[in-house]
C-alpha cells in the first residue's frame, strides 16, 4: 500500500510544480531507493498525457549509490571533462525535469579530491548556463525534492519515521489539499516580491553580519514550490560588484557531501576579498578559485518556510528556514537579472534571529525573522 504522502507528493511535482502536459517529455532522475516516489511521478505523468524518461542510476550526483565516489576515484582528465549525453540531452531537449535526492550515504563524497570536482564542474559550466537560460524562458520547468532515506535522517539527528513526517510536513504533502497550500504561500510571498519591485538598496545588520549591496534593476522571485519542493523563500540576484561588508554563516555550508563550518566572508566592490572557515576551509578556497564567478554573490535569500524549522545539512530544506536569509556565491539565476556566471551555486545559510535586520532604501523591512511591511 504507497504512502498517501508519496502520491500527494507526487502530485504536487507534476500537476503544481512542473505543470505537466500532454506531450511534454519529463526526465524522472533518482536513485532505487526513492522508488515508491519515483513510481508514483511516473504514473502522475501518464495520467498527464506525458512521457515520462525514468533515469535510474544515470545521473552523476542522484543516481545508483558509489558511482560519483567511483569516478572521481578512477576518471582520468578526459573522462572528467566529459559532459554525459544523457545530461546533455535533458537539459537541451526535455520540456520537464524532476529531481529526486535520495542518498544512501550523504558523505561518500568527504575524501575525494576538490580539484578534481572543480575540473568536473568546469566542464559542466556551459550546460548549467543552459539550464538556467532555458529554466528562466519557461522551456524547461524543473523541480527538485527529496525522497527521505536512512542516510538523510542521521544527518538530521532523527528517526526515519520523524524523518518522514518532517519532509512530508514540510512539503504539506500530509495535507488534504497540498496544491491549494502552496498557492496560499504563493499568495503570502507575492505581496512581498510586490512591494520590493523598484528597490535600490539593501542593508543587512546582525550580530553575524554586516552588509550592504544593491538590487536596483533586479528582480525578487516568488519561490513558491515551482522550482524547488519543499519551498518557501523569496530571492534576487544581487548586482554583481555591489557587496560591501561582511558575514559569518551560522550553519555548516554542505557542498557535494563535503561539509564547512564556521564560514565567515568579507567583500569588497561585491568580491570575496578574505575567506575564513574553522573546517575544511581548504576545500572553500580550492571552490573560490573554480572560476572568476565563484567569488561573486549570485543569490540573496530571505526563507519564509516556518515549517523547516530545524537545520538538517540538505541545503533544498535548510536554506528555506523561516527567519533567515542565505546568499549563494557563484551562478546566478537569469531571471532575476543576475549576470554572474560560474560552474558552483554554493548557498550559505544566515540565522537572522533574534536581532538581525533587513532595511530595504532606508525602510526597516525585516526584523528578528518577521517581515514588518
Amino acid at each position: 500500500m504507497t504512502d498517501r504522502r508519496v502520491v500527494n507528493l507526487a502530485r504536487i511535482l507534476v500537476e503544481y510544480s512542473t505543470r505537466v502536459g500532454p506531450g511534454d517529455r519529463v526526465a524522472i532522475i533518482g536513485s532505487p531507493l526513492a522508488a515508491p516516489l519515483i513510481r508514483e511521478v511516473f504514473r502522475q505523468a501518464l495520467r498527464a498525457g506525458a512521457h515520462p524518461y525514468p533515469f535510474l542510476g544515470l545521473e552523476l550526483m542522484r543516481g545508483l549509490d558509489g558511482l560519483a565516489e567511483i569516478f572521481f576515484q578512477e576518471a582520468n582528465e578526459d573522462q572528467l571533462t566529459h559532459v554525459l549525453r544523457t545530461d546533455d540531452m535533458i537539459m537541451r531537449q526535455f520540456e520537464v525535469m524532476i529531481s529526486i535526492r535520495s542518498q544512501g550515504n550523504t558523505r561518500a563524497l568527504s575524501n575525494v579530491d576538490p580539484a578534481r570536482q572543480a575540473v568536473w564542474k568546469r566542464a559542466r559550466a556551459d550546460l548549467m548556463r543552459i539550464y538556467r537560460q532555458r529554466g528562466a524562458k519557461g522551456e524547461l520547468r524543473w523541480c527538485g525534492t527529496l525522497y527521505p532515506t536512512a542516510a538523510h535522517a542521521q544527518d538530521a539527528e532523527m528517526s526515519l519515521e520523524e524523518f518522514e513526517d518532517y519532509v512530508y510536513g514540510a512539503t504539506f504533502a500530509d495535507s488534504d489539499d497540498p496544491i491549494t497550500e502552496w498557492r496560499r504561500i504563493h499568495e503570502q510571498q507575492q505581496r512581498l516580491v510586490d512591494w520590493l519591485k523598484g528597490k535600490r538598496q539593501v542593508v543587512v545588520r546582525g550580530p553575524n553580519v554586516d552588509l550592504q549591496l544593491s538590487i536596483e534593476g533586479r528582480t525578487f522571485i516568488n519561490s513558491d514550490g515551482t522550482h524547488n519542493m519543499p519551498s518557501g523563500e523569496i530571492f534576487t540576484g544581487p548586482v554583481e560588484d555591489s557587496a560591501e561588508g561582511w558575514v559569518r554563516f551560522t550553519y555548516p555550508a554542505v557542498l557535494d557531501g563535503r561539509e564547512v563550518s564556521g564560514v565567515e566572508l568579507r567583500f569588497e566592490k561585491g568580491r570575496v576579498v578574505e575567506a575564513k572557515a574553522e573546517k575544511n576551509a581548504g576545500y572553500l578556497q580550492q571552490m573560490l578559485e573554480v572560476d572568476a564567478g565563484a567569488r561573486y554573490l549570485g543569490e540573496f535569500a530571505v526563507g519564509t518556510n516556518k515549517r523547516i524549522n530545524r537545520f538538517i545539512k540538505n541545503i533544498l530544506y535548510d536554506e528555506k528556514i523561516g527567519g533567515t536569509i542565505h546568499m549563494a556565491l557563484g551562478s546566478g539565476y537569469p531571471r532575476t537579472g543576475s549576470k554572474n556566471e560560474s560552474a558552483i551555486h554554493w548557498d550559505m545559510i544566515c540565522d537572522m534571529r533574534p536581532d538581525g535586520e533587513i532595511y530595504v532604501d532606508g525602510e526597516l523591512f525585516y526584523r528578528g525573522g518577521e517581515f514588518l511591511v
